[in-house]
């Protein structure tokens, strides 16, 4: 595997992602920012954060198939999120519980969480974009 997750010693322990990772791989993969689109371009979950996260990383996980790669090839993960607080997490994190159950893995690598304004349509809550390294 080309990813290595590390939390080094004298940083906080984060259970939901490590705070570094040592990549080994030759190819890099970027992944556009996914939102909870199904693949007819019909936004799932609309108004529900749980799914619409859920739906985003399975939509990342498709796209990292194609070139190749898995949830666990992911070097650094960013997740955009509209109106942003601190009492949405139980949501953000059942959307990524439920992904993971459905694809067999948790995704850990350095994460940043960005609350913004407003996504691409009114209907988008979220938007998931990785970048992965693969041999």
């Amino acid at each position: 595997m080309a990813i290595t997750l590390v939390n080094p010693d004298g940083l906080p322990q984060i259970d939901a992602y490590r705070q570094v990772s040592i990549a080994t791989g030759s190819k890099l993969v970027f992944v556009a920012g996914q939102v909870a689109w199904d693949v007819g371009g019909v936004t799932v979950g609309e108004g529900d954060l749980a799914a619409q996260v859920e739906q985003c990383y399975l939509n990342v996980s498709t796209a990292l198939a194609d070139a190749g790669a898995t949830l666990d090839d992911v070097a650094k993960l960013n997740v955009y999120v509209v109106d942003w607080t601190p009492d949405k997490m139980p949501l953000l994190m059942e959307g990524i519980a439920r992904a993971a159950a459905k694809l067999g893995t948790v995704p850990l690598p350095p994460a940043t969480l960005l609350g913004v304004a407003a996504l691409d349509v009114p209907e988008h809550l979220v938007e998931v974009e990785v970048t992965a390294v693969i041999d």
